[in-house]
């Protein structure tokens, strides 16, 4: 069973960041699931732009942790309550 503790906070401009971040990765992941192959152009343009959206994702919480210094653990992921702001470190 997974653990979760608040290891820190992210102020409501830092949230909105990565809360479009966090919606347009899950997005562009059920687009690929519908998109077939065959749109060529399509298909490389999802690619590519999947691939930038998850950089950018993976890092602001590389920026925030550093920037807040958050506890971490070698087997855990943080996690943000969009409703509150909050990071928890999940382990």
């Amino acid at each position: 069973m997974a653990k979760k503790k608040i290891v820190g906070q992210v102020t409501p401009e830092e949230k909105n960041e990565i809360q479009r971040l966090f919606e347009r990765r899950n997005g562009l992941n059920e687009l690929a699931h519908i998109l077939t192959v065959d749109n060529d152009a399509l298909y490389e343009k999802l690619v590519k732009d999947f691939g930038e959206t998850v950089a950018k994702f993976q890092d602001w919480w590389k920026r925030m942790s550093e920037k807040y210094n958050w506890e971490s653990a070698e087997s855990g992921n943080w996690e943000i309550d969009f409703e509150t702001c909050d990071i928890y470190l999940v382990t």
